[in-house]
C-alpha cells in the first residue's frame, strides 16, 4: 500500500510539472515546477523500496508451491521495473540540475526535449511493459497454485494488457498499476487476517 501511495504521488508531482508538449522551452521550469519535481524525486526511491517489499510479501504466499520458471520472470521483471523508474526519475532530476547551468535558451530547450523524451521512453515504453510482464507471470502462478482467488488473477491479466498496449496513449493510464498494487495489498491483508481464525472455526 505504501508503494501505491508513494509512487502515485511521485508520478503525479513529476508529470504535472512537465508540459504536455515535449518540445516546450525551458520556461516551464519555474520555482513551482522545480519544487514539485524535486519532491517527486525524493519520494521515488522510497516507492521503489516499498515495491520490493511488496514483491517479497506476494512471493511468500506461494511457499512450496512456487513455480520456479514464472517466479524467475516475476522477480526479473520486477527488478527491471524498479531500476527503470529510478532511471526515469534520475533523468528528470538531471534536467532540473542541468538547466540552470545552460546559458543559451536554445541549448536549454534541446536539453529538456532530449531529457523528457528519454524519460518518457524509459518509463512508459519499457518500465510499464516490464510491470505488465510481472503481472502476467504473477497471474499465471496464482491460477496454477490457487493461493489467490481466481477473479484477482483474471483482473491481473486485464491490467497487464492495459500496461502492455494502452499506456502509450496517456501517462495517466499508468496509475492503474499502483491502483492494482493497492488492491492486491488490501486483499492480502484481509486473507492474512482471516487465516488465524480458520482453525478456531473448525474447533
Amino acid at each position: 500500500m505504501l508503494f501505491a501511495l508513494l509512487f502515485t504521488a511521485a508520478l503525479a508531482l513529476i508529470r504535472s510539472a512537465l508540459p504536455a508538449d515535449i518540445e516546450a522551452n525551458v520556461n516551464f521550469l519555474d520555482d513551482g515546477a522545480t519544487t514539485r519535481i524535486s519532491l517527486g524525486l525524493a519520494l521515488m526511491p522510497f516507492a521503489g523500496i516499498a515495491f520490493l517489499w511488496f514483491m517479497g510479501v506476494v512471493r511468500d504466499r506461494f511457499k512450496e508451491t512456487e513455480d520456479q520458471l514464472f517466479s524467475f520472470v516475476f522477480i526479473g521483471s520486477g527488478l527491471l521495473f524498479v531500476a527503470m523508474i529510478f532511471v526515469s526519475a534520475a533523468i528528470a532530476g538531471g534536467i532540473v540540475a542541468t538547466i540552470p547551468l545552460v546559458t543559451d535558451e536554445g541549448g536549454g530547450t534541446e536539453v529538456t526535449t532530449f531529457g523528457r523524451a528519454m524519460m518518457l521512453q524509459v518509463s512508459n515504453i519499457y518500465a510499464l511493459r516490464m510491470a505488465g510482464v510481472l503481472l502476467i507471470s504473477l497471474g499465471t502462478m496464482w491460477l496454477r497454485t490457487g493461493v489467490m482467488p481466481r477473479w484477482i488473477a483474471a483482473t491481473t491479466y486485464g491490467v497487464a494488457i492495459v500496461l502492455l498496449f494502452v499506456t502509450s496513449l496517456s501517462w495517466w493510464v499508468s496509475l492503474i498499476f499502483p491502483a492494482w498494487v493497492l488492491g492486491v495489498s488490501i486483499l492480502i491483508l484481509v486473507l492474512n487476517f482471516r487465516r488465524p481464525s480458520a482453525p478456531a472455526a473448525q474447533q
